[in-house]
């Protein structure tokens, strides 16, 4: 009798289980992707971009074959059994201007996925630039603005520089007669997902020329510039749906993101206005984005709000992260074996990060 009572009972269970798994849901993909110096060949006057032009062998082959790369990623990013659909939203970075942005969405690859353009030029001297991409019969934004990161030569005196200088080529430019670091400006999109509003932050942080640990006031600045948009739009909704996400230069467990954002790295800790980074989970794991001396950083990261992890499927919820990894992706010989297939020797790459993903989730009507 009491065998029966528990068969009974595993059947009562069972049923529920399949019940709930068997609700429709909608799923939208959020990505952030570093497209890792998409230059055109044209020379600017003022940015210095000499690299990326065609007496350095940055030729129009080269250029297209870039943008026809790019443009196979997105066009398979996040795409998996549970989402048909390619990102709705994605934060990128390393872009020269607006012209390649608008190259790159009319890629015959993608578009017919609809992508539209949110972009504006930064102080960086090398020319490279934020955006944000969206597919407007999704997200519709309301407000967007880019806010500038003020740091100075003078937060590094006393601290000794490092000659293992990780992104050399990414180096912090300063203004002579201020002393000020011109980098890139952090991109704050506001707008509605399927009619319900939600903030999107796209960052590059400034790089670790000089050393980690030397640079690292600057990325702290940037941090601290992030959490007082962050804390801004909670004070004007305290429910406020936030996403920041972008390329740090810095991992998950560095001061910059735990201090300067205050993150917290299990969704059981985040208290009410708090961020919660599920990339501390995938770093300690010891996964990453980019390689660089045998060893792995998670640089690439998106970032959730409290309300975004209260597990209330009637309205976005964040689901679960990603990276996006496939063997094209991989370079297979030479110095970066293993690493991301990055720009190498003339010859157009895909980026030396691979994207990173996030799933929102809710109860369809």
């Amino acid at each position: 009798m009491r065998l029966k009572f528990i068969y009974y009972c595993f059947v009562a269970v069972f049923a529920l289980n399949t019940q709930a798994q068997s609700k429709k849901v909608k799923v939208h993909t959020v990505a952030f992707y570093n497209f890792e110096n998409l230059f055109d060949t044209k020379k600017d006057p003022v940015k210095y971009d000499e690299e990326y032009t065609p007496a350095k062998g940055w030729t129009e082959e080269n250029y297209k074959k870039k943008l026809d790369n790019l443009a196979k990623v997105i066009s398979e990013l996040g795409v998996s059994d549970v989402q048909k659909n390619t990102p709705v939203v994605i934060g990128t970075c390393e872009v020269e201007n607006r012209g390649v942005l608008e190259d790159l969405v009319r890629h015959p690859k993608i578009i017919d996925l609809g992508y539209s353009i949110i972009h504006f030029d930064s102080p960086d001297k090398r020319g490279i630039d934020v955006a944000l991409l969206y597919q407007g019969k999704y997200f519709t934004p309301t407000s967007y603005t880019n806010i500038p990161l003020y740091i100075y030569e003078d937060m590094l005196k006393g601290k000794k520089e490092e000659t293992t200088a990780e992104d050399a080529e990414d180096s912090n430019d300063t203004e002579n007669h201020s002393k000020r670091v011109y980098t890139r400006d952090q991109l704050l999109v506001t707008g509605l997902l399927d009619g319900e509003e939600i903030s999107f932050i796209v960052n590059h942080w400034p790089s670790r020329s000089g050393g980690e640990k030397r640079s690292s006031p600057y990325r702290e600045e940037a941090g601290k510039l992030n959490r007082k948009i962050i804390d801004s739009l909670y004070k004007i909704n305290p429910d406020a749906k936030i996403i920041t996400m972008g390329d740090l230069n810095d991992d998950p467990t560095n001061k910059s993101v735990k201090k300067g954002i205050e993150t917290v790295g299990k969704r059981e800790d985040i208290q009410k206005y708090g961020m919660y980074n599920p990339m501390e989970k995938m770093y300690k794991n010891g996964e990453g984005t980019l390689g660089y001396r045998d060893a792995w950083n998670l640089f690439d990261q998106i970032i959730v709000s409290e309300p975004l992890v209260r597990k209330d499927y009637s309205t976005w919820t964040y689901w679960k992260v990603s990276r996006f990894i496939k063997p094209y992706l991989i370079q297979n010989e030479g110095r970066w074996k293993g690493y991301p297939k990055r720009n190498s020797n003339g010859v157009p790459g895909y980026s030396d990060h691979f994207p990173v993903y996030i799933y929102l989730v809710k109860e369809a009507k």
